[in-house]
C-alpha cells in the first residue's frame, strides 16, 4: 500500500512504539531480559496475553504458525504476559510448553502495558511492526474468523516494506 494513501492515524494512536516501550528491559521466561529495541530492522509482532485469557488461547496457535512460516523471512514474535511474573511463572512456563511457543516470552511491566494499551485494556493485543519501526496494524481482541487472515496480511505488508 502506498504510504501517501494511508488514512491518517486516529487521535491517540501510535505510529511507532514509544522509547519507554522500546528501551525497557522486560523479564524473560528464559534467558536475558527482552528489550524490544533489540529487534530493530526486523518485522516484529508483539503480543500481550495471559494464560487465563480465552481469546489469547485461540490467537497464540496462529502466532506460533506465523512465526514458523515467516521467521526465515525476518519475522520475530515476542509474547508478553500481562500477569504478575512471580505469581505466574510456573503457569506461563507450562502454557509456553503446551502451546509450543518457540519465540521469546516474558512479562510486560505495568508502565509498558499502559503505554501500549492506551486505555484499551482488553487482551489479547498484538502489534505488527515494520522493519522501520512503523506500527503496521494493532489488533485488540481476537476473532477466529477474521483475525488470522488480517494478521497474515499485516505481516506480509510489513515484510514487503
Amino acid at each position: 500500500m502506498n504510504p501517501a494513501k494511508r488514512a491518517p492515524a486516529a487521535p491517540g494512536s501510535m505510529l511507532t512504539l514509544p522509547p519507554l516501550v522500546l528501551n525497557t528491559e522486560l523479564k524473560a521466561l528464559n534467558g536475558p531480559p527482552i528489550k524490544l529495541s533489540n529487534y530493530g530492522g526486523k518485522v516484529l509482532v508483539v503480543n500481550l496475553w495471559a494464560t487465563w485469557c480465552g481469546p489469547c488461547r485461540m490467537e497464540i496457535p496462529e502466532l506460533v504458525k506465523f512465526h514458523k512460516e515467516y521467521r526465515t523471512k525476518g519475522l520475530e514474535v515476542v509474547g508478553l504476559s500481562t500477569e504478575n511474573p512471580e505469581a505466574s511463572a510456573d503457569g506461563v512456563r507450562r502454557f509456553v510448553e503446551e502451546y509450543k511457543m518457540e519465540y521469546p516470552v516474558g512479562w510486560v511491566t505495568a508502565d509498558v502495558a499502559i503505554a501500549l494499551m492506551q486505555g484499551r485494556d482488553a487482551i489479547p493485543q498484538s502489534f505488527v511492526i515494520a522493519r522501520d519501526g512503523r506500527i503496521v496494524k494493532r489488533f485488540i481482541g481476537f476473532n477466529a474468523t477474521a483475525t488470522p487472515q488480517q494478521l497474515r496480511d499485516a505481516i506480509e505488508e510489513a515484510l514487503k516494506g
